[in-house]
């Protein structure tokens, strides 16, 4: 698919199919997430993939707005590691983008689940603390986002986005 079809075809899913995602397909994601660029080229980012029904189904309650992993036939957290670099946050978000366009070009949906919270910290360490229980993550990583994946129930419909010159301003603000 061009890049230009991936980028207007990207929407969040939150409705699958049962149909398994195969391994070649998952892999092919994951490489193109490896790929995503981090401050000073310092590894500040990694990821959990989960494919067991059992462990998706106990993720779907890190917050009230994962209901759609119940449905998913896969997901990958985002993890970062403030220790490595103090850009773990953007750098971690922009693995995000890397695999939720992967994933649309590779014929899946994406639902995108954040977990890290700026504005609350108490919720931002419960989910974060259940998802690294149930993964056993090691304490010194964030975890960023829970990304669900699967083929797609339905086309969403076409959302209405905010016109570019309200977005976009040249030379000065």
């Amino acid at each position: 698919m061009e890049f230009n079809q991936v980028l207007k075809k990207r929407r969040e899913i939150t409705s699958f199919l049962e149909e398994k995602i195969p391994k070649e397909v998952m892999e092919e994601i994951l490489n193109q997430a490896c790929l995503a660029p981090t401050g000073n080229n310092l590894p500040s980012r990694e990821f959990v993939v989960v494919t067991n029904r059992e462990t998706l189904d106990l993720l779907y309650h890190t917050t009230p707005y994962m209901k759609w992993l119940k449905e998913a036939q896969g997901a990958v957290i985002v993890t970062g590691r403030p220790e490595i670099s103090k850009y773990w946050l953007q750098d971690a978000s922009i693995a995000c983008s890397y695999i939720w366009l992967s994933a649309v070009n590779e014929g899946l949906g994406c639902a995108f689940g954040a977990v890290f919270n700026m504005e609350d910290e108490v919720k931002s360490k419960q989910g974060e603390e259940y998802v690294r229980k149930i993964l056993h993550i090691p304490s010194d990583r964030r975890v960023i986002a829970v990304l669900g994946l699967g083929y797609q129930k339905e086309a969403p419909s076409k959302k209405d986005s905010t016109p570019k010159n309200e977005l976009v301003h040249y030379e000065t603000f």
